[in-house]
């Protein structure tokens, strides 16, 4: 991602968030305590959702240079919110197995490389009873005029987008990556152009053995 992509995201998205992704992150996020990781933090859009708690160890993972170079910004300038910067990617954790009770991800699987390697990840690193926690924009219902514009418009969107995908069943690859959804929800992200509006958030933990 360039310099000026960066610098200039969270003015792409400020109607957006305005509009509902601050308030579903926040929903999402209430509960939260102990060793929380959220990976792909971007330029900071979460901070100052996470609750405020003694039992909190934040950690927010950004592989982007020049994204992380804005969260950084962000963190200084909020010196009451702690949190630890990592800049591993999500195929990739920095972090030994089993560590933390949270891990957050908010419109990242439509652009990671590797969907499965990165769920696989996310397994690893979370405690045996932690909760994985997704916001993610995804493939519209099959058949539907969404859809098939999505199909149609990806191979672009690819390219002008940073790797982001238009049409990824991501609900799917999480239960086949051992997860057991808990709780999601469906929802058109507003003030999106069509093809990126049908989401998914919820909460998943790993399925039994």
């Amino acid at each position: 991602m360039s310099f000026f992509t960066a610098f200039f995201y969270d003015n792409v998205m400020k109607y957006t968030e305005e509009a509902c992704l601050v308030e579903w992150r926040r929903t999402l996020l209430e509960n939260v305590e102990g060793n929380v990781l959220e990976i792909g933090a971007g330029t900071g859009a979460s901070l100052g959702l996470y609750p405020q708690k003694p039992s909190l160890a934040l950690y927010l993972s950004e592989p982007d240079s020049h994204m992380r170079m804005q969260l950084e910004k962000k963190l200084h300038s909020q010196p009451n919110i702690k949190a630890t910067v990592l800049s591993c990617s999500t195929e990739n954790i920095d972090s030994d197995d089993d560590f933390f009770d949270y891990v957050f991800v908010s419109l990242v699987c439509c652009s990671v490389k590797d969907v499965a390697a990165s769920l696989q990840e996310i397994k690893r690193v979370l405690k045996p009873n932690g909760r994985f926690i997704f916001l993610e924009h995804v493939a519209a219902e099959p058949n539907s005029r969404c859809y098939h514009w999505q199909q149609r418009l990806n191979f672009i969107w690819r390219r002008v987008a940073d790797n982001c995908h238009l049409n990824r069943n991501t609900e799917q690859s999480i239960i086949d990556a051992g997860f057991v959804i808990e709780d999601i929800q469906y929802e058109k992200m507003r003030k999106m152009i069509a093809v990126v509006q049908p989401t998914i958030r919820g909460i998943a933990r790993i399925a039994p053995e």
